[in-house]
């Protein structure tokens, strides 16, 4: 016998807490399956921090929902009982033709947010535990922050459970099917059914889609915590994230939060996972090397050897915009998938977005660009 529910979100990471938080708000009956437990680390949004900012260089379309999710983060810690969003800013540095420096300023014609142009001598005063190359450019997004990435999709997760949403954790996914207006999902323990459901897989998301081919590719992502040796990475002192473009490569290092490592990664790259389960979480010298070099180039106060590591996977769009939109063959099924390493900080306004399609058909914030019909994805 299946139990009944208005909704199920198959995948209750950083998207599916989210999203079932909102539905959870409207007063639906809703079911969260997760293979793993809550605020896991074997998918996407783990690893304690994950930078915020307004400054969007992807796409200038991002800003309107980044901008909201700026907002519902605040709000959500106010429900919650404790601060999810920290400011310190975000110190971008490339060439001046190049995504990011060029990005920052198509986002600020565009949607007005504030930059601060930084001359490459004043940056370098400013910021001593910095290096700049000649040619490059800064900009300073002074609004930028980090989340807390696990106690995010926790305050989402037990906000929706408050709420009266179910949630079932350790439990896998073996099959669905939808019919009509009803949607069954089998797993390892169970079968459910729905008026409706939500797919937030994150790495599981091709093989739960994969009658629709959508071109997703996944990746593994070392991210490392090194050690300082100067206070010079202190956020408590100014210190400012950063992010480093070159032509091809692009690395990011949040400041000194604990008063001892920074963490580090190279946002470009990775090697492809044909099995999500099966991901190598174990460090090799190739891991190790673009970012040590980076460290020694740009951060020389910085150990360049690695005192811990985290293994995460991002799930790649062939533009590396996201996909958020209603199942082709499906209109009672909802997708957010593709997130390309840059989605977490919009989990707050996007898990609206997607139980506002699931419920309403359609919403109010501006998502058109993130279509699965898109020429990119054809």
């Amino acid at each position: 016998m299946s139990e009944t529910y208005d909704c199920i979100v198959l995948g209750v990471g950083g998207f599916g807490s989210g999203t079932l938080y909102h539905l959870a708000k409207r007063g639906v009956r809703v079911l969260g399956i997760e293979r793993f437990g809550i605020a896991h680390d074997r998918g996407s949004s783990h690893g304690e921090t994950r930078i915020i900012r307004k400054v969007y260089i992807e796409h200038p379309d991002y800003v309107p929902l980044v901008l909201r999710a700026y907002e519902m983060w605040d709000e959500l810690g106010s429900e919650c009982g404790r601060t999810l969003r920290h400011q310190f800013g975000l110190l971008l540095a490339g060439l001046p033709d190049g995504e990011a420096i060029a990005g920052s300023k198509l986002a600020t014609r565009l949607h007005g947010v504030a930059i601060e142009e930084v001359e490459l001598s004043q940056a370098r005063r400013r910021f001593p535990g910095l290096r700049f190359p000649d040619d490059f450019a800064v900009v300073f997004d002074s609004d930028a922050g980090y989340l807390e990435v696990e106690n995010c999709v926790q305050a989402h997760i037990e906000c929706a459970l408050d709420r009266g949403a179910v949630l079932q954790t350790g439990e896998t996914v073996l099959d669905w099917n939808a019919r009509g207006s009803t949607v069954q999902v089998w797993t390892d323990k169970g079968q459910y059914e729905a008026a409706r459901m939500i797919v937030t897989a994150g790495a599981w998301s091709g093989t739960i889609l994969a009658d629709l081919s959508i071109p997703l590719s996944v990746v593994r992502k070392p991210v490392f915590w090194h050690e300082v040796t100067t206070r010079d990475y202190d956020a408590s002192s100014g210190a400012p994230a950063v992010y480093f473009e070159w032509p091809g490569h692009t690395v990011y290092a949040f400041p000194c939060l604990d008063g001892k490592t920074v963490k580090v990664s190279e946002h470009t790259g990775g090697q492809p996972v044909s099995d999500p389960l099966a991901l190598d979480r174990e460090v090799h010298p190739a891991d190790v090397q673009p970012v040590s070099d980076f460290l020694h180039r740009c951060l020389p106060g910085v150990r360049p050897q690695p005192s811990r590591h985290s293994m995460c996977m991002y799930t790649l769009t062939p533009d590396q915009n996201f996909i958020i939109d209603w199942h082709p063959q499906h209109q009672n099924v909802v997708i957010g998938a593709g997130f390309s390493g840059h989605g977490f900080k919009f989990t707050s306004v996007l898990g609206e977005a997607l139980a506002d399609l699931c419920l309403d058909g359609q919403t109010k914030h501006p998502i058109e660009f993130l279509s699965i019909g898109r020429e990119s994805l054809r």
